[in-house]
């Protein structure tokens, strides 16, 4: 008897797992979120280079140091399926809050939860994420953040993420992938 082809193939949304090899082992998954950890906790008491002028500029309020993702306050990492908490622009942080690690560092010309809606590559790194440490029963507890005190010129809030991106080293931007790799990414 002939075995039916499919017309369309389907692919695991996820991937923490290739055939029957786990995409990451226990100790593994430990040791890389204990090297991204460290460096994160270095940052938190290191002040970012500044550029030297002639005359004395005055800092901002959007000043890299003076932004730390683990002290604002935390909300779920479902929050595009919330209600709309408001309508303007932020810079957002995706945070695994048991260590903490910040994960991701957005930034939005609208509001968090449009940006989300749809397709977001990190929403499946996140679910990849969160399914691996649930494979080997490790604490996990993804949120979000929002610094909703951006500027409003979308370059100068370019800017700002990526200078945050630098900052912290956050694993899932793609500006980090070389330094931390890409495990959690799309198959």
């Amino acid at each position: 008897m002939a075995e039916q082809l499919s017309l369309f193939e389907t692919k695991p949304s996820f991937r923490v797992q290739q055939a029957d090899k786990p995409l990451m082992s226990q100790e593994a998954l430990i040791k890389w979120k204990s090297k991204i950890f460290n460096y994160q906790q270095k940052s938190l008491t290191q002040q970012s280079p500044q550029q030297t002028s002639l005359f004395n500029a005055t800092t901002t309020h959007c000043d890299v140091d003076n932004i730390n993702p683990f002290e604002l306050k935390l909300h779920s990492s479902q929050f595009y399926r919330l209600p709309e908490q408001g309508s303007h622009n932020c810079i957002y942080f995706i945070i695994d809050n048991a260590l903490p690690l910040l994960l991701y560092v957005g930034e939005t010309k609208l509001t968090a939860k449009q940006r989300w809606n749809g397709v977001h590559d990190c929403k499946d790194y996140v679910a990849n994420y969160i399914e691996l440490h649930r494979k080997y029963k490790l604490e996990v507890r993804v949120c979000s953040a929002f610094w909703y005190d951006t500027p409003s010129d979308r370059k100068s809030r370019l800017k700002l993420e990526s200078e945050l991106i630098n900052r912290w080293q956050s694993p899932f931007n793609k500006e980090n992938w070389q330094r931390w790799g890409q495990p959690f990414g799309k198959i």
